[in-house]
């Protein structure tokens, strides 16, 4: 059983809304920790399938002296209200009575952990250009050399997947600036590592026969269960706060190998093999944010209001069909390769 402390910092004005709040019966325990002449600082231990509700709870009483950019920004004095996440290593005694009671059926990461820890993945800072320069190096070397476990250590180290994941979780949450930070984020990252990858391709001789290059430029229907599954995997990781799952998923569904054999392959002046890792690299990234949108779909991961609901369902159902649609152009083109392909050994 897993816990979550909830500090909640209010003006005593409110003291009616924090009365009802603290009445909440999935709260296990609660303290006083600080009061002075206008403020008091509340902590709350509840289980962590509980978190959600309890936040929901204080944003609905609350939520209107808190603006609607709360999240993320820096700590304002002015504040009314400020509640803090915290997560909770152990806790003694243990309780067997109360660990057995599921008052939600909720599990994972609430909302605002999420998005806490998806967001800053789309921050484009010298940190994120630096891997990913590093990670291309690395990538095209092990590629170019067929060793496969110098490109496996370019696919953990490379942080491509997690703007895709934030892309996810933008439409799920309706939330336009993450989305738009998000595609940004991954454009740039993309132009990098392909950027590269054509320098590597221009100047250093390329090795065809090399497996670990070649093999980025041949996809089939396997590669799309393959994204999928491992994609849905490491969404629901990530949705339940397992995320040591998602350095395996950066292992089956790499971003960052595909898109440096576009280059490489680019820079050699084989386009026939540029364009077959160009649908490799498709498939991984339509794959990863289809399923990404249906675990969190699954999960109940939504915006708290009525309104926000309505208008993140519009948008989560619009690019699951656009998802949808694209994963299935790409199979027609996977399946016209695959008839190229046989024309041309018979």
């Amino acid at each position: 059983m897993s816990y979550r402390t909830i500090q909640l910092h209010a003006n005593k004005k409110h003291q009616k809304q924090i009365t009802e709040v603290l009445n909440d019966p999935v709260i296990i325990d609660q303290w006083l920790l600080f009061e002075n002449n206008d403020r008091v600082y509340h902590e709350l231990l509840v289980r962590a399938s509980d978190t959600q509700k309890m936040m929901d709870k204080i944003q609905t009483f609350m939520g209107a002296e808190v603006p609607a950019n709360t999240i993320g920004i820096e700590m304002d004095s002015k504040l009314d209200v400020r509640v803090i996440v915290g997560d909770v290593m152990a806790v003694w005694p243990r309780n067997e009575q109360e660990e057995k009671k599921r008052t939600s059926n909720f599990t994972g990461l609430s909302r605002e952990e999420l998005y806490e820890d998806v967001s800053r993945s789309t921050e484009m800072t010298s940190t994120y250009f630096l891997l990913v320069i590093l990670s291309t190096i690395v990538a095209a070397i092990g590629m170019i050399s067929n060793d496969t476990a110098v490109v496996v250590g370019a696919m953990v180290i490379a942080p491509l997947l997690g703007p895709n994941l934030a892309l996810a979780l933008s439409t799920a949450l309706g939330d336009i600036d993450l989305m738009l930070k998000s595609v940004y984020t991954n454009l740039a990252g993309l132009g990098i590592v392909i950027a590269l990858g054509y320098l590597v391709g221009h100047v250093l001789p390329t090795d065809f026969s090399s497996d670990a290059l070649m093999r980025r430029t041949n996809v089939n229907y396997e590669s799309i269960i393959l994204a999928i599954s491992a994609g849905a995997a490491g969404v629901l990781s990530l949705a339940t706060g397992v995320s040591s799952v998602l350095v395996g998923v950066m292992v089956a569904v790499a971003l960052l190998p595909p898109a440096t054999a576009v280059g490489i392959m680019l820079g050699a002046g084989q386009y026939t093999l540029a364009g077959g890792a160009a649908i490799l690299l498709s498939v991984n990234i339509v794959c990863i944010n289809l399923s990404a949108k249906v675990v969190f779909l699954i999960k109940g991961i939504r915006p708290r209001t009525w309104y926000e609901q309505k208008q993140a369902k519009k948008t989560m159902w619009f690019y699951l069909a656009l998802w949808t649609l694209t994963l299935g152009g790409l199979a027609i083109l996977i399946h016209y390769a695959q008839d190229m392909d046989a024309f041309k050994e018979n």
